[in-house]
């Protein structure tokens, strides 16, 4: 059974950090890209960030890029967002995402050519 368990969400004020992680199982976590997407009320799921498989090839949305890191651990199957800096506009539910590693890194910024996901977890920024 395919289980991706997202954690770490909450409610922060403008500035702060939160670390998220994705815990994966049921599937070859070492062969699938790994993405983090969010969503927003009334807003399409938006991709956040990649991450290849062996963890050496990381993407950024631009709106992210210099505040969040993304890392994986292979020998755990798990998968991190760290946020810095974080704005009233990062409040969104967070989801992480996998696919078979098959194409270049761009293809997986389409939420829909993503196979596996989470259940989201929510991250609320105040100013």
């Amino acid at each position: 059974q395919v289980q991706l368990v997202e954690s770490g969400g909450g409610s922060v004020q403008a500035g702060g950090s939160l670390r998220l992680s994705c815990t994966a199982s049921g599937f070859t976590y070492t062969s699938y890209y790994m993405g983090w997407f969010r969503q927003a009320p009334g807003n399409e799921r938006e991709w956040v960030s990649s991450i290849n498989t062996g963890g050496d090839d990381t993407r950024y949305a631009d709106s992210v890029k210099g505040r969040f890191t993304i890392s994986r651990d292979n020998a755990k199957s798990t998968t991190y967002l760290q946020m810095n800096s974080l704005k009233p506009e990062d409040t969104a539910m967070y989801y992480c995402a996998a696919a078979y590693t098959r194409f270049s890194w761009s293809y997986y910024t389409d939420y829909r050519h993503l196979t596996y996901w989470g259940q989201g977890t929510q991250v609320t920024v105040s100013s």
